[in-house]
């Protein structure tokens, strides 16, 4: 990468505890201002692995360098001054304040007394107006939430003046808005301040949006380490997880959950982005879903795909096969049910209004989602034809047809 010094490495690295290694034969760089999230299932050695380049644990074999020098052989004080780390198990001493507790980050630079100077407390200040908690300044820590707690230690971990952050789940038990700002507040740290970050998470989607490169961690190994957007494709997640009946989305950065498929089988008429949610709503219902006919590129196939929809899809935009049509009304037969999802239509997609109206001939109910688009054929066929104008009334009418309560 670039033509830039590591700030952190390790060479032939195995981590672990006494005899038993848990990770091996690790060789891995991190750059200046990147952030890097480590993923991988419970118990692989995420954790492990940032508590040993942190040094609060002895590596089995390997060496480990910081700023080109030996992990091993740096002094205490030039590491506080370097690196600082924010665990998942904390300890919050009691009748503290939250300026106190964020001042405990200065001890790197403070003489023998302990006392803060002017330039200690503008840090502390510094700290937490970086993390947003400056409000918090003369509160009592018992009294704040996870999500402030969270923010407070990684404030106190800023007052050191890091370059290297290292982090052990740092959004675990937060709530949706607390884990989206310590994100961003990483994320700032990284472009703003240039410190890298280094952090172990669970959360797919938000580390496939944030991270500069992933590290996939499972069997005492990295089974891949680079970019997201190279790394995480569906198998690879599919592999590092272990998922059943769930599969990681790449276009959209998410994890679909797939659904039972022993409902009735009904044929998806959508694209042009205006099936995904419906693909979803019905999945959830056990719907055996087949879908088409579908541009490559369009996000209705990718959502499609990962809920393990089966898919009728036009590989060339310009061009759309005699065989591909005949695929589509031959897996249309199959079918109990038929939606069409209220689809603009152009010419690219022209022949799915065909396929409505094979449907119709062929006596299938179509379930139609009224977005305004007005189809002749349904005023030729309105004793097949339902309409609703939201996706759930839409499923609540097909579910109905089906006798499912």
């Amino acid at each position: 990468m670039k033509d830039v010094f590591p700030i952190l490495s390790c060479q032939n690295l195995s981590v672990g505890y006494g005899s038993t290694r848990i990770l091996e034969g690790l060789n891995l760089k991190f750059y200046p201002g990147e952030f890097v999230s480590l993923l991988g299932p419970n118990g692989v050695g995420k954790t492990t692995l940032l508590r040993t380049l942190a040094r609060l644990q002895r590596a089995l074999e390997g060496r480990i360098f910081l700023k080109e020098m030996a992990l091993a052989k740096m002094p205490s004080a030039k590491l506080a001054r370097i690196m600082s780390v924010v665990l998942s198990v904390k300890h919050v001493p009691p009748l503290f304040q939250v300026h106190e507790f964020v001042a405990m980050g200065r001890y790197p630079y403070t003489v023998w007394t302990g006392r803060l100077t002017q330039d200690d407390d503008r840090a502390v200040a510094d700290s937490l107006e970086m993390v947003g908690a400056q409000d918090l300044t003369f509160r009592d820590i018992d009294t704040l939430s996870d999500g402030e707690k969270q923010k407070i230690f990684i404030a106190r971990a800023l007052a050191q003046a890091p370059e290297v952050m290292l982090l052990d789940e740092p959004t675990a038990h937060l709530d949706l808005k607390h884990r989206m700002d310590i994100m961003t507040i990483l994320q700032r740290l990284c472009r703003e301040k240039g410190i890298t970050v280094v952090a172990s998470l669970h959360d797919l989607a938000v580390a496939a949006r944030v991270s500069d490169r992933v590290a996939l961690v499972r069997d005492r190994h990295i089974q891949a380490f680079g970019p997201p957007e190279d790394v995480l494709d569906q198998d690879t997640v599919a592999d590092l997880y272990e998922f059943g009946r769930a599969a990681f989305n790449p276009m959209l950065g998410n994890i679909e959950i797939q659904g039972r498929g022993d409902a009735a089988r009904v044929f998806v008429v959508g694209g042009m982005a205006s099936a995904a949610t419906f693909y979803r709503l019905l999945a959830k219902r056990g719907y055996d879903l087949v879908t088409g006919i579908l541009m490559a590129n369009d996000i209705d196939t990718a959502v499609a795909k990962s809920l393990g929809a089966f898919c009728l899809i036009q590989e060339d935009p310009m061009a759309l096969s005699q065989a591909l049509r005949e695929h589509a009304m031959a897996a249309l037969d199959t079918c109990d049910l038929v939606v069409d999802t209220g689809f603009s239509v152009c010419d690219l997609n022209r022949f799915n209004l065909d396929l409505l109206d094979y449907a119709l001939a062929q006596g299938k109910p179509v379930f139609a989602l009224d977005r305004g688009q007005k189809r002749p054929i349904y005023k030729l066929n309105p004793d097949t034809v339902y309409m609703a104008d939201r996706e759930t009334r839409l499923a609540a009418l097909m579910d109905r047809r089906q006798g499912i309560v």
